[in-house]
C-alpha cells in the first residue's frame, strides 16, 4: 500500500507541472472564467501532495463540473485524470482505468501533444499498480518518446520517474537505475521535494539490493533528514522501511527493529488519511453529480422536482430509514476496521518472531557457503602457477628425463582444480545460481567428444567403453547441453574409475511426447565393484564415497550429489541398480525440443593465432609466479609482455605507453584492479582490459563490467580460450576504431 500512495504522489506532483507548462496554453478564451478552473486544480493538487485526500476528492468533483460548463476537451480530459488518481488511492482501479480512459479520450479531442504524452503515462502507472508489467513498460516507452519529441525536458523527466516505480515493482533493479540517472541530469525540481528525495530513496533500493550497504545507508539517512525537514510522512513510512531492511542484512538487529519501529509509526499513521466514511459519503457525491450531469432535459428536473414535494412526507421517512440503516453500516465497518487492526498488530509480531527463527536456520547454511566460497577462492591463485609451471616445464625438451614427474605433479594439480570446481558446483546449485541456457545441439557428437576424453582413463584401467544409441533417437535436439555433458562426465567417470578389465556401456533410448518433444532415457552401465544394497541410499550424500580394500579409488564424494541436483533442476530423477561385486547401472531421462536434422549447429572458429605477433601486452598481476606463467604462455604466441605488480603502477604504465591490451588481477594491493580500471577509463576508453581473476565469476560480475573491463577470464583456464577471448577482444576493440574512422 505505502508503495502506491507514493506512486499516486508522484503523479499529483507531475500534475501540478502540468497544469503550468506553456504547451498546454490554450488559445480560446473560454467563458466561466477559466483562471477559476485553474486556481480550483491547483489547490485540489495541492491537498492531495499533503496527504488530505478528503478535501482533495471534494474539490477535484467541482473540478469535473466546472469542466462540463465550460465545454472544453482540454479542461474535461484534466478533470477526468485528477478524479482517477482520486480513485487509485481508494483502491478502486476499475473506475480509475473508465476515468482515465475518458481523460485519454479527452486528450484527444484536445489534439494537445503534451496531453496525450501525460495520458500514455497514466496508462503505464494504472497498469503498473495491476502487475501488468509489459503493458506498464509498453506505455512508459511511448511517453517517453512522445516528451522527447515534443522536447519537454519536465515532462520527460516526471516520465523516467514514473518508469522508476514500475522497474523496481518489478524487481528490475537495472532499468531502474538507467532511469534514476536519466531523471537526475534532466532538471533539478526545487519545488517539488518529495521528487528529489524521492530519486535519493530509489538510488538507496538499488544499492540495497546490491548488497552495498554502505552507499544504501547513506541515501536512506539523506533521505530521512530531507522528509524530515519537509514533513513528508508518506516517504519517510518508504524509507525506513528499507533502511530497516538494510540494517537486518548488516545483522545489526537492534538498529533494524528500531528503525521497523519508526517505520511502523508512520505506516498507522499514513493508513488513517483516508477513512471508509469519507469514501463512500463522497463516492455517493460522485455518482449524485454524474447523474445530475446525464439528465437531459430541464423538464426531467422540474418532474423530479415536483414528486418530491408531493410526496414529501414519504420521502423524509424514506431518509430517516435509509439514514439508520447508513449508520448501522457505519458501525459495522468501524468494528471490522479494529479487528483487522488488532489482527494486523499480532501479524507484525509473528513476523518478527519469524524472521528470527529464519535467521538462526540460515547461519549453517550461510557459513557452509562462505568457507566454500573462501577457500575455493584461495586455492585457485596459487593452483594456476602450480599448473601453468608444470605445463611448461613438460614442453621442456632438456627436462624429458623428469617427464613422468612432471606428468605427476600436473596429474595432482589437475585432481585439485576438479575438487575446487565440484565444491563450487555444489555451492551454486545449493544457492539457486546455476544457469539454464538452451541451446541446439548434435546428441550423438556430444556423446562422442564426452566419450574421447575418457581415452586415458580407458587405457589405464583397461576398459571397453560401448555406446548404444537407438535408431529413434533424433539427431538434433535443443535443451541445456552443458548440464547434460556434466551429469554424464560425472557418471562415466565414476564407472571407469570403479571398472577394471571390465566393460562401461553407454545405452540411449528416445520415447515421443508428441511431434515436437521427445523423452530421451540414458542408462549408464559397469561391471565394475558394484555398490551393496545398505549403501546406495548414502550414496548421493555429498562427501561419500564408496569402501572398498583398493584404496586406489579416489574421489572427492561429490559426483553423484551433483548429477542429483542437477537433475533436480531439469525435473527429473536418477535410479540405480547395484549388486555387489557385479557393477552398476545408473538411469535418467530428460525432455528435450526435436528439431529438424537440416538445421545446423553453428560452431564457433579458432581465430587466427597469428594475430598476436608483436602485440603489446601488459600483465597486471602482483604474484611472481603467475607473471611468470601468463607471460610464457603469452610469449609462444610471439606477444611482447610487460609486468605491472599493482594497480597504481599499471595506471602509470599506461599514461606513458601505448599497449595493444591489458591483463588485470582484481585482487591486488595498493591500488586493486577495480579501482586502477576506473581511473584508466578517465583517460583512455578503448584500450581493451580483460580481467584476469580467480574469484569465482557471478560473485564479482557487476563490479567488473561497471569499472570499465571489457571482458572475464576465470583462473585457471583452458590455454586455447585464453589466447582466443584475449584475439576476440583485440579485434572487437580494432573494429570499433575503423567504424569510428569511417564516420
Amino acid at each position: 500500500m505505502k508503495d502506491l500512495y507514493s506512486l499516486l504522489i508522484i503523479c499529483l506532483l507531475f500534475i501540478g507541472a502540468f497544469q503550468q507548462n506553456p504547451l498546454f496554453a490554450q488559445d480560446t478564451i473560454v467563458a466561466n472564467n477559466p483562471k477559476n478552473f485553474q486556481k480550483l486544480l491547483d489547490s485540489a493538487t495541492a491537498f492531495y501532495n499533503q496527504g488530505d485526500y478528503t478535501k482533495s476528492l471534494v474539490l477535484n468533483i467541482d473540478v469535473l463540473k466546472m469542466a462540463y460548463t465550460l465545454d472544453d476537451p482540454y479542461y474535461l480530459h484534466q478533470g477526468y485524470r485528477s478524479l482517477a488518481y482520486d480513485y487509485l488511492v481508494l483502491n478502486d482501479t476499475i473506475n480509475a482505468m473508465t476515468n482515465m480512459k475518458k481523460s485519454e479520450h479527452y486528450a484527444g479531442l484536445s489534439k494537445n501533444d503534451t496531453a496525450t504524452a501525460v495520458t500514455y503515462m497514466d496508462l503505464a502507472n494504472i497498469y503498473s499498480i495491476n502487475q501488468n508489467y509489459k503493458k506498464a513498460y509498453h506505455y512508459h516507452d511511448k511517453s517517453i518518446t512522445q516528451f522527447n519529441s515534443i522536447k519537454d525536458s519536465i515532462g520527460l523527466s516526471k516520465a523516467h520517474y514514473n518508469y522508476i516505480y514500475t522497474a523496481i515493482d518489478n524487481d528490475d533493479y537495472e532499468r531502474a537505475y538507467v532511469h534514476i540517472l536519466k531523471s537526475k541530469q534532466l532538471l533539478k525540481f526545487e519545488d517539488h521535494h518529495s521528487y528529489c528525495i524521492s530519486l535519493d530513496g530509489f538510488l538507496g533500493e538499488y544499492y540495497l539490493h546490491h548488497k552495498d550497504f554502505r552507499k544504501a545507508d547513506e541515501l536512506f539517512l539523506k533521505t530521512i533528514e530531507a522528509a524530515k525537514k519537509e514533513e513528508l510522512r508518506i516517504e519517510l513510512e518508504n524509507i525506513y522501511y528499507f533502511y530497516s531492511i538494510s540494517l537486518y542484512e548488516q545483522e545489526k538487529f537492534k538498529e533494524a527493529y528500531d528503525a521497523f519501529e519508526i517505520y511502523d509509526e508512520y505506516s498507522d499513521e499514513n493508513s488513517g488519511i483516508y477513512t471508509a466514511p469519507e469514501r463512500y459519503a463522497i463516492t455517493d457525491k460522485i455518482q449524485l453529480d454524474q447523474y445530475r450531469k446525464d439528465a437531459k432535459t430541464a423538464q426531467l428536473n422540474s418532474q423530479l422536482q415536483a414528486q418530491i414535494s408531493n410526496d414529501k412526507g414519504r420521502l423524509n421517512t424514506l431518509l430517516i430509514i435509509v439514514a439508520a440503516i447508513f449508520l448501522l453500516l457505519l458501525i459495522s465497518l468501524f468494528v471490522a476496521f479494529l479487528k483487522r487492526k488488532t489482527l494486523v498488530k499480532e501479524l507484525k509480531i509473528k513476523n518478527k518472531k519469524y524472521l528470527l527463527a529464519k535467521e538462526e536456520s540460515e547461519k549453517l547454511s550461510k557459513a557452509k557457503n562462505n568457507f566454500f566460497s573462501t577457500v575455493s577462492h584461495e586455492l585457485r591463485t596459487p593452483l594456476y602457477g602450480v599448473i601453468g609451471l608444470s605445463t611448461i616445464l613438460m614442453e621442456d625438451e632438456s627436462l624429458k628425463s623428469h617427464e613422468k614427474d612432471l606428468k605427476s605433479l600436473k596429474f595432482s594439480a589437475d585432481y585439485l582444480l576438479a575438487l575446487i570446481n565440484d565444491v563450487l558446483q555444489i555451492n551454486k546449485i545449493d544457492a539457486k545460481n546455476i544457469d539454464n541456457d538452451l541451446t541446439s545441439f548434435n546428441l550423438r557428437e556430444l556423446i562422442e567428444t564426452i566419450i574421447a576424453s575418457f581415452e586415458y582413463m580407458r587405457l589405464q584401467n583397461n576398459n571397453k567403453i560401448n555406446i548404444n544409441i537407438s535408431k529413434n533417437v533424433p539427431g538434433i535436439i535443443r535443451g541445456n547441453s552443458v548440464r547434460l555433458s556434466q551429469v554424464l562426465m560425472n557418471l562415466i567417470s565414476n564407472a571407469c574409475k570403479f571398472t577394471e578389465n571390465g566393460a562401461i556401456t553407454i545405452s540411449i533410448n528416445s520415447e515421443k511426447i508428441d511431434a515436437k518433444n521427445s523423452t530421451i532415457t540414458f542408462i549408464i552401465k559397469d561391471t565394475g565393484i558394484g555398490i551393496a544394497k545398505n549403501k546406495q541410499e548414502g550414496i548421493f550424500d555429498e562427501f561419500s564415497q564408496i569402501d572398498s580394500l583398493d584404496y586406489s579409488y579416489q574421489g572427492t564424494g561429490l559426483g553423484l550429489p551433483i548429477v542429483k541436483k542437477l537433475l533436480a533442476h531439469s525435473n527429473s530423477e536418477i535410479y540405480l541398480e547395484s549388486d555387489l561385486g557385479k557393477g552398476s547401472s545408473f538411469t535418467f531421462a530428460i525432455d528435450f525440443e526435436v528439431l529438424k536434422e537440416k538445421v545446423a549447429i553453428k560452431k564457433q572458429p579458432l581465430l587466427d593465432v597469428n594475430i598476436l605477433k608483436d602485440k603489446k601486452i601488459l600483465i597486471v598481476e602482483d604474484n611472481r609466479i603467475n607473471q611468470i606463467v601468463t607471460a610464457k604462455i603469452l610469449e609462444k604466441n610471439k606477444v611482447i609482455c610487460f609486468v605491472a605488480e599493482n594497480g597504481d603502477e599499471a595506471v602509470n604504465m599506461i599514461k606513458n605507453n601505448t599497449y595493444d591490451l591489458v591483463l588485470m588481477d582484481i585482487n591486488m594491493p595498493i591500488k586493486n584492479g577495480i579501482d586502477a580500471t576506473k581511473e584508466i577509463r578517465l583517460f583512455n576508453t578503448t584500450l581493451p582490459i580483460l580481467a584476469l581473476t580467480a574469484v569465482e565469476v557471478e560473485e564479482m560480475r557487476f563490479s567488473i563490467y561497471e569499472s570499465g573491463m571489457n571482458d572475464i577470464i576465470v583462473k585457471p583456464y583452458d590455454v586455447t580460450k585464453f589466447i582466443q577471448t584475449i584475439i576476440k577482444n583485440m579485434i572487437s576493440v580494432s573494429e570499433k576504431k575503423e567504424h569510428l574512422k569511417a564516420m
